[in-house]
C-alpha cells in the first residue's frame, strides 16, 4: 500500500510524483536496453524520483539506458543533474547512456548550459536504440 503522507508534497498539498514509462528491448546480440519515458516537468521536485529509478535500472537491470524526453516539457538544473548522474552510472559500468526525443521546450536548456555537447543526444527512440554497442567486451 502507498503510503501517500511519506510522499514530497508541495505548498498547496499535491503530491509531487513524476510518471515513468519503462520499457525492456534486447538487441540482436542480446543486449538489453531499458528505455525510460518520464512525463511532465523534470526539476527540483522530481529529478530525485528519476534519479533512483536510473540508478536501479542501471545497477539492476541494465547497463545500457536510453532516456525519451518527448514527453518532458521543462528540465532544470536538478533535472539535468539526475541525467548526468545516469550517464556517470552507466560509464563505470562501461554501458551507454543516450537521450532522444527531446521536447522543444526542454531543447533550450539543452543548448544553453552546453549539455547537448555531454549527451548524445538522437532525434528518434529508433535512433538511440540502433546506436547501442552492438558487442561490448567485458
Amino acid at each position: 500500500m502507498l503510503q501517500l503522507a511519506n510522499l514530497k508534497r508541495n505548498a498547496t498539498g499535491r503530491v509531487l510524483v513524476i510518471h515513468i514509462d519503462q520499457k525492456t528491448y534486447t538487441t540482436q546480440d542480446g543486449n538489453t536496453v531499458i528505455v525510460l519515458t518520464p512525463a511532465g516537468r523534470l526539476d527540483i521536485t522530481t529529478a530525485w524520483q528519476f534519479r533512483l529509478k536510473l540508478q536501479e535500472c542501471i545497477s539492476k537491470l541494465s547497463r545500457h539506458v536510453v532516456v525519451n524526453l518527448a514527453q518532458v516539457n521543462f528540465i532544470d538544473s536538478s533535472g539535468l543533474t539526475s541525467l548526468v548522474a545516469g550517464m556517470r552510472d552507466a560509464d563505470k559500468v562501461k554501458g551507454s547512456f543516450r537521450i532522444c526525443n527531446v521536447h522543444p521546450e526542454a531543447k533550450l536548456v539543452f543548448e544553453v548550459t552546453m549539455m547537448d555537447t555531454v549527451f548524445e543526444i538522437f532525434e528518434t527512440e529508433e535512433e538511440a536504440l540502433e546506436g547501442v554497442p552492438r558487442s561490448i567486451a567485458s
